[in-house]
């Protein structure tokens, strides 16, 4: 494989993007579009076959002597969120074309075929929603919920689809079945710090955290803060402040699991400094591996509303907006992932990934796994987000490894 080729591959894909800091370039937009075509002729250069299906995922074929047979597929995602680094999604499709380039040069053979995907809309930054393409490659998406999704711009999914010669109505028709796929493994910047700060090469995830999710609103008072004391207050910043802290400290009480508590948005009513904020809403992510260890979790933080509740006077409710379930990665492909790093001699660590995949959905279609390379200072949906070159390689030293020997190369 050639490292200089690789670079050369982010250099041109990058040029595809919006205007704005980063990389810009967001789902079933026409910048994504023509990113695609791009990398279509690229595969074909490589020597495969290229296909679109239903829901817009780019399927590139490697035949294999016995084309009858499941294929051993790899792939992940082109598309970004707003104001993005250079390697979420993209390192997996990158690598990718580069072993498949490196097969071609060397004229290897396989007795399976190989593929790559290039998932469509895996990010949820345009129509609010993620990973459309690889939930409907296993029919996992819900027709009725995609018919209601809509862009900031109000542009429909169903137009958006129209826009990419696709139709919404035929997205079922994506669907792949078990016997079609031996194996699935997804190389992904680890959009962490532990690889670096460990000084390790690969992680092989062995889980996909998953999250649940709650919007916690609080009725408090709003008082001028001038002529209201302090003991005939009921601040509704400070229950959520308190509430916030209690999911801080369950958490960190479930380090071993890796569970963690998010409030990511904390927003206060009338905002003035001089009202005692009157209400607040607090939107909280409680997300983890280990299903108890995330119910803990849940649990303090019920606690917390209901004790907050009664010690300030304020009245909170809170509603589950959404909860997924935790993914493992297959067992037999973590092993073998794990024994052609130490057959390499790369330093490696079993690992859960904190962040949702196209993986999580096609570990419900076939025997799926994930390769982690390092990410500078953790960075990921950043315009900083930076993994080397000799990282990369690394990594698609393993995932080549992987794929002849799943595939069977003679």
């Amino acid at each position: 494989m050639k490292l200089d080729r690789l670079r050369q591959s982010f250099e041109e894909l990058a040029r595809f993007t919006d205007e704005g800091e980063g990389i810009n370039r967001l789902a079933y937009t026409e910048t994504e579009r023509n990113a695609r075509n791009f990398l279509i002729k690229q595969f074909e250069r490589a020597g495969l076959t290229v296909r679109i299906d239903y829901a817009g995922n780019v399927i590139a074929r490697r035949e294999g002597r016995s084309p009858h047979l499941p294929v051993v597929a790899t792939g992940s995602h082109i598309d970004s969120v707003y104001a993005a680094g250079e390697f979420d999604g993209t390192a997996g499709v990158l690598v990718a074309l580069e072993v498949m380039r490196s097969l071609t040069d060397e004229n290897v053979k396989t007795e399976n075929p190989l593929e790559v995907i290039i998932f469509a809309c895996e990010e949820s930054a345009r129509f609010g929603a993620s990973t459309l393409g690889s939930k409907a490659m296993t029919g996992r998406l819900d027709p009725a919920y995609t018919r209601s999704l809509t862009d900031k711009n109000g542009v429909t999914l169903f137009q958006a689809f129209k826009e990419n010669g696709l139709d919404l109505e035929e997205v079922h028709l994506a669907k792949r079945f078990r016997d079609e796929i031996k194996a699935f493994v997804e190389l992904h910047v680890e959009q962490g710090p532990v690889l670096e700060k460990q000084g390790v090469a690969i992680g092989v995830v062995s889980a996909i955290a998953a999250p649940v999710r709650f919007h916690v609103h609080i009725d408090g008072t709003a008082d001028h803060s001038g002529t209201t004391p302090m003991d005939y207050r009921h601040d509704a910043l400070l229950g959520g402040a308190a509430i916030a802290l209690s999911i801080e400290k369950a958490a960190l009480a479930e380090l071993e699991y890796g569970t963690v508590g998010t409030v990511g948005v904390f927003s206060v009513k009338p905002g003035a400094m001089n009202v005692v904020p009157g209400t607040a809403d607090l939107y909280v992510d409680i997300r983890g591996t280990n299903r108890e260890s995330r119910q803990r979790v849940v649990a303090a933080l019920k606690t917390a509303v209901n004790d907050v509740s009664k010690a300030r006077g304020l009245d909170i409710w809170m509603d589950e907006m959404s909860k997924e379930e935790p993914v493992q990665m297959d067992s037999t492909i973590v092993a073998e992932l794990k024994s052609i790093c130490e057959e390499r001699g790369v330093s490696y660590l079993e690992m859960s990934s904190g962040a949702g995949h196209d993986s999580m959905n096609m570990a419900a279609l076939c025997p799926t796994g994930m390769i982690f390379v390092p990410s500078k200072d953790g960075l990921s949906h950043n315009p900083a987000e930076y993994t080397t070159m000799e990282q990369l390689m690394e990594g698609a030293e393993v995932l080549r490894a992987f794929m002849l020997k799943q595939a069977e190369e003679f």
